[in-house]
């Protein structure tokens, strides 16, 4: 009963605008607007709901406590007399894209027959950097079965981000795939934010069959544009790869050991004539979620941004007529999520495994999307002034908030964690 779970991360009640994350175009962009962390959170639950009633089993990762006062306290500070960019750090809502919770390999890939997680260590960017004690708690009690092997971070400094530079094809999610790990050597102006030690080290860990996994280094070209992760120019799904022409700085090579691996793979490319870097990178096109529904078909969920950028939704619309592999386009409003560079697909970790081995409170239904609702509706703010985040009242706010969700949901354990 091996399915594809979607683990959405609940965007947290510190959603804020900082602007802490360079080469994320869209952060650094929209650094110091106004945020509005309930109208985010309801956001993403409608985008699980939306999945949900295309057949698809969803599941959620939960915010983390914040302001992280033990790492304040590990610098030697504390919330109200810590630095500003310091605060801003501590308070990042940024946990909220599960991508870059953990690399995930499922049983038919590993050498145990266990689903394993590697949980990020996101070293490059200190707003990210402490998040890995709090992921860790979640998984360990999430996927707590025998079934599962939850591993913590690969030490830094060997950059980990997660699935957001990871990608599987198979026949078909139980079957025995290829694992395609993304690294990056430069930027440019952008640090590369995936180490190909980290990545070697999660496939040795996960007891990978070498025949079947591949090591891919992302362009220059990709990152310098603002492909600070491979999921913002590629995405996998079965038999599907589908990818920008600069997605990889050897696609030929890479495309031939993918074929070779995965002798029925369908490699959907997109050009730059058709679509350039710059649009897909603002438009999200690759950050979609590229899932195979019920039927066997294969559909992609992109953010409403595409839609609004003539190329690329003139690219979507010729290849579903063109009876592609790509059968279906959903569209989702994340405005909120986009608005600080994370899409569909950075919103959630996909975790093939049998759904009867996962502690139920990390999987949903209408209903239960129904509590997490009104819990947000009730405690979330409605707003955040990046200029706001030093202010006591919010704090207690936020912490109050999270609380609330935790006790609602019976998870109260991760309360100080």
């Amino acid at each position: 009963m091996l399915v594809e779970i979607n683990f959405d991360g609940i965007i947290g009640p510190s959603h804020n605008y900082a602007g802490l994350s360079p080469g994320n175009l869209a952060a650094t962009r929209n650094r110091g607007l106004t945020a509005y962390p309930r109208a985010a959170a309801l956001q993403g639950i409608a985008k699980m709901r939306a999945n949900l009633r295309l057949g698809l089993a969803q599941g959620i990762l939960l915010p983390h406590l914040r302001p992280d006062h033990r790492w304040l306290a590990s610098l030697a500070t504390d919330y109200p007399t810590a630095a500003p960019h310091l605060q801003a750090q501590a308070m990042s809502a940024s946990a909220m894209w599960a991508a870059n919770a953990a690399t995930v390999s499922p049983a038919p890939d590993t050498a145990d027959g266990r689903c394993h997680l590697t949980v990020a260590n996101l070293a490059t960017m200190p707003h990210r950097s402490h998040e890995g004690p709090g992921t860790l708690a979640q998984l360990r009690l999430a996927f707590a079965n025998p079934a599962f092997a939850v591993h913590a971070p690969v030490p830094p400094p060997f950059g980990d981000e997660g699935a957001a530079n990871h990608m599987r094809l198979a026949a078909a999610h139980d079957a025995p795939g290829v694992e395609v790990f993304v690294y990056g050597i430069s930027g440019g102006p952008y640090p590369a934010r995936q180490h190909p030690d980290a990545s070697y080290a999660v496939a040795r860990r996960h007891g990978l069959d070498p025949a079947r996994t591949l090591f891919v280094q992302q362009s220059e070209e990709a990152i310098a544009a603002g492909a600070f992760h491979n999921d913002v120019v590629a995405v996998a799904n079965g038999r599907v790869l589908f990818a920008h022409e600069h997605a990889f700085a050897d696609k030929e090579r890479f495309y031939d050991d993918l074929r070779t691996a995965l002798p029925e793979v369908e490699i959907v490319e997109v050009s730059a004539d058709q679509v350039s870097l710059a649009d897909a990178i603002a438009s999200y096109l690759f950050n979609a979620q590229l899932v195979t529904l019920p039927s066997g078909e294969t559909a992609l969920i992109v953010p409403e941004e595409t839609r609004e950028t003539p190329s690329v939704w003139a690219w979507l619309q010729a290849h579903v007529a063109g009876n592609g592999p790509i059968r279906q386009v959903e569209v989702v409003d994340v405005r909120q999520s986009m608005a600080n560079g994370g899409g569909p697909a950075c919103l959630r970790l996909r975790v093939v495994a049998d759904p009867a081995t996962i502690d139920p409170r990390f999987l949903v239904d209408d209903a239960r999307l129904d509590l997490i609702a009104s819990v947000v509706e009730t405690h979330w703010p409605e707003a955040i002034d990046a200029g706001a985040i030093g202010d006591p009242a919010l704090v207690a706010r936020i912490e109050t908030a999270r609380r609330a969700l935790l006790e609602a949901l019976g998870t109260v354990e991760l309360i100080d964690r």
